[in-house]
């Protein structure tokens, strides 16, 4: 039956209109409010019941979104669509255990669309369940044999079960398909990549990961000028920062109590932070957050808000008063709670987030007793991995969709790190990857030492305790196995291609003891 319309459409297109502002401003009480109030206007609208449920996401609050989400499907005419969008938004908010119960009842419709099926099929592989991953992936292609996503997700599955044979041709058909979403192609030449690579064709290889970027590029541009401003920002924070500066934020803990136990996980991605993450998780005193957004938006962006024209964020924070620190604080710590759906308690939180490594010095002024641990790894290894991976585009990502930028943005993060730690007072200790692989236990072991934690072999088990986990990162499935040595060194492959850049790289390679 037709949905009656209770009311016109012009006023809920302005309650949309008027939400979506608040939200950008990140009023987020005043953006519910107004959607609430579209739901008494029309109660039966299931976009707005979907929206609702999308904000408290928004704001960490999964019992109060799943509650509103439910009451989408209630009154949805269209079921199955409406399922599906609710495990779209909890995808996109890093709930992926909620997204898959939601995309599981969706496939239970008779209208299951073949997106629910694709999106099950890389969920379960992401939760280690590969029968259920294939039986999804097939009922995908029976629902439509030309899907791009379910053609890529074959060839990858058959790619790492050592079946290449057809995996090539069926790659190039889908990123030459001029109908196809971007994205959708870009992914096609990624695993085309990945398939040269495993085949030792690494100039082919390196052809379609380019081939690839181009058709991300063009829709790149925001992502790529808010990278520049990031950039701005750090030029700003290198100029004004000092010893002096960084004495008196660290000393400010006195008056922001009370302390607690957190520890950041920084460095530049793909450089051995997701092994290190779950080797401390698997320790009982320790739980982890891995790559949440809470820091950055919790801390530093409502410090933005109503700025002076052209004041610095490190300016903004080194003038903030102690209720405002203490108020970030807050925020912080009980919205990461709600992230992970666990109470911290008397445990050390280790928030795993490479990015964050820009704003290194800003996190201290927020968390003056963070301690810092940031993973190193060969640097050329770094970058190739960064430049390989099928990155949604964003402004970190937009970074490696030409290898020069990409030896450049790790050039300017790491130079942070170089330019901050003899400034600091903070406690940080380095971690290379390299010696995790060659001898886990010595590293671990030194870890926890400087996080005070004391020793538990549980820790060198981590790849069980990772089967427990639905992991967010790239490497889902390398975490879920014991260390392995196959990673080190593989720039060599590729070392024509770093001979432009090594330059720019030598000083960190120098630094960091790979020279």
């Amino acid at each position: 039956m037709k949905r009656q319309q209770l009311i016109s459409s012009g006023i809920i297109a302005r309650i949309f209109h008027d939400a979506m502002e608040a939200s950008r401003r990140q009023d987020y009480d005043h953006t519910i409010e107004i959607l609430k109030r579209g739901n008494r206007l029309d109660p039966a609208n299931s976009r707005i019941l979907l929206d609702l449920g999308r904000v408290n996401l928004m704001r960490y609050q999964r019992a109060e979104a799943e509650g509103w989400f439910e009451r989408a499907v209630r009154i949805s005419p269209r079921r199955a669509e409406t399922l599906l969008m609710a495990g779209n938004h909890c995808q996109h908010y890093g709930q992926l255990e909620m997204a898959q119960r939601y995309f599981a009842r969706a496939a239970e419709e008779a209208e299951a669309s073949t997106e629910v099926f694709v999106n099950l099929a890389e969920l379960y592989e992401r939760q280690r369940r590969p029968q259920e991953s294939a039986q999804m992936l097939e009922r995908a292609l029976r629902s439509d044999p030309t899907s791009g996503r379910a053609l890529i997700f074959r060839a990858r599955m058959r790619r790492q079960a050592g079946q290449v044979e057809g995996s090539e041709q069926l790659l190039r058909t889908v990123s030459e398909r001029p109908n196809l979403d971007p994205w959708v192609r870009a992914q096609a030449g990624y695993e085309l990549g990945a398939l040269y690579d495993s085949c030792g064709q690494y100039d082919h290889a390196m052809s379609a990961l380019v081939q690839a970027k181009s058709l991300l590029r063009p829709g790149a541009t925001g992502a790529m000028a808010a990278l520049q401003s990031m950039y701005a920002e750090v030029n700003q924070m290198e100029q004004n920062a000092s010893a002096s500066t960084f004495q008196q934020w660290f000393e400010a803990q006195k008056e922001l109590g009370p302390l607690q136990k957190v520890a950041l996980l920084c460095g530049y991605p793909r450089s051995g932070t997701t092994l290190l993450e779950q080797v401390l998780d698997s320790h009982p005193s320790i739980v982890s957050a891995e790559e949440t957004p809470v820091l950055h938006e919790e801390a530093f962006i409502r410090f933005y808000t109503n700025r002076p024209a052209n004041a610095s964020l490190f300016s903004i924070l080194n003038a903030a008063s102690v209720d405002r620190l203490q108020l970030a604080r807050k925020n912080y710590f009980q919205n990461i709670q709600a992230f992970i759906g666990q109470n911290i308690g008397e445990r050390l939180l280790i928030d795993k987030n490479p990015p964050l490594t820009l704003i290194l010095p800003m996190i201290i002024r927020v968390l003056p007793e963070v301690k810092f641990l940031v993973a190193l790894r060969d640097p050329r290894d770094v970058c190739l991995s960064c430049f390989m991976q099928p990155w949604p585009v964003n402004p970190i990502s937009s970074a490696y969709l030409t290898f020069e930028d990409t030896v450049k943005d790790y050039a300017i993060t790491m130079n942070v790190w170089r330019k901050v730690r003899p400034l600091m007072q903070n406690p940080a200790m380095e971690v290379r990857y390299e010696d995790m692989v060659e001898n886990l236990e010595a590293e671990a072991r030194r870890t926890l030492e400087f996080l005070g934690m004391g020793w538990d072999a549980k820790v060198l088990n981590f790849h069980e305790h990772a089967k427990a986990k639905t992991v967010r990162s790239p490497t889902y499935l390398d975490v879920a196995k014991p260390v392995y040595r196959r990673a080190m060194g593989r720039w060599r492959n590729y070392e024509k291609y770093f001979e432009p850049h090594l330059a720019k790289l030598e000083p960190f390679l120098r630094a960091f003891g790979y020279s």
